[in-house]
């Protein structure tokens, strides 16, 4: 007899929660901590991107600076080979204007041309 007594004691404790709501309320709270829980990960999960974005971003901007440091640096080369080179072909200008030094610079490109195919044919 002792036995059904503890029976139905055991019984009672595990279905008065049920009928009391008291099964539905802790269910609930534990989806809630569940809840609370996957939030926290997908909040952690999107610090994290936040951050890798961050740096990727800084990242970018420091190589495109250096890029348009480095097309500075061109532009300002080409600039200065530019003037060079204009300035040779006026000194070639000058060369050329008269019918003697056009026929020694034809005289010299044949001689170099000439020398070129040799070196070609011997190897």
């Amino acid at each position: 007899m002792n036995y059904r007594r503890d029976q139905r004691g055991s019984r009672s404790l595990l279905f008065d929660d049920i009928e009391g709501g008291g099964l539905r309320a802790s269910y609930s709270q534990d989806i809630s901590d569940i809840d609370e829980r996957d939030n926290d990960k997908a909040i952690d999960t999107l610090h994290d991107r936040v951050n890798f974005l961050k740096r990727l971003t800084g990242d970018v901007h420091e190589e495109v600076e250096n890029h348009n440091r480095m097309l500075d640096r061109m532009g300002n080369d080409m600039d200065a080979s530019r003037g060079i080179l204009s300035g040779t072909i006026d000194r070639f200008k000058m060369v050329f204007e008269k019918k003697s030094n056009r026929r020694m610079c034809k005289l010299v490109a044949y001689f170099v041309v000439s020398f070129l195919v040799l070196c070609y044919v011997i190897r």
